[in-house]
């Protein structure tokens, strides 16, 4: 069909039809073209290594159930908010009740370290062993032993001794949970 031709059967057609201008050359230089190959081989290689770092995320945060052990004459218990990952080490505030001696409490700060690697075998349904210290508001440091073994996905139970004095350590026996990564903290504005 020649140009005449098209322009009389665009005259004919009644005005509720509006056509487009010719501008198909300008329309196909606004439409992105897909990546170049080597972009694209670059993004699939390094797609593995974000990938190690999500399948870490998930040990962002732990929480531990409270346990009690007993002593002579009475039990201890202990309660801790959740542990947060920095690096390689968990770390969070703990509470020991001794009851009936309260004059025993104590409360502090206490840190473990596990590396990626013993994650990795967590993740496998391995069980690993850890260590840790204990440092208490009145400035007594107590060196934290310990084994995980993962019952499922996202738990599993956890044995930790405190070492009181070198000779003697208390051994609770609990679970653990997997919180998921660590959230983020909301930007805050001063008022």
């Amino acid at each position: 069909m020649t140009r005449a031709g098209r322009q009389a059967q665009r005259e004919r057609l009644p005005p509720a039809f509006a056509l487009c201008a010719r501008a198909w050359s300008r329309q196909i230089r606004g439409v992105r073209l897909p990546p170049k190959p080597l972009l694209t081989l670059a993004l699939v290689l390094l797609a593995p290594l974000c990938r190690a770092n999500d399948l870490l995320d998930r040990f962002g945060v732990v929480l531990i159930k409270p346990s009690s052990t007993s002593i002579y004459i009475g039990t201890v218990s202990m309660t801790m908010p959740p542990f947060v990952r920095r690096d390689s080490v968990y770390s969070s505030t703990y509470f020991a009740r001794v009851f009936p001696y309260f004059f025993y409490n104590e409360s502090g700060r206490i840190s473990i370290v596990i590396p990626d690697r013993d994650l990795k075998t967590i993740e496998e349904g391995g069980a690993i062993d850890f260590k840790g210290s204990a440092l208490s508001d009145a400035g007594e440091k107590r060196r934290v032993e310990g084994r995980a073994t993962p019952t499922g996905p996202s738990g599993g139970r956890i044995r930790v001794r405190v070492f009181v004095t070198r000779r003697i350590a208390l051994t609770y026996e609990t679970t653990y949970e997997l919180r998921g990564p660590v959230a983020k903290a909301p930007a805050v504005t001063p008022r």
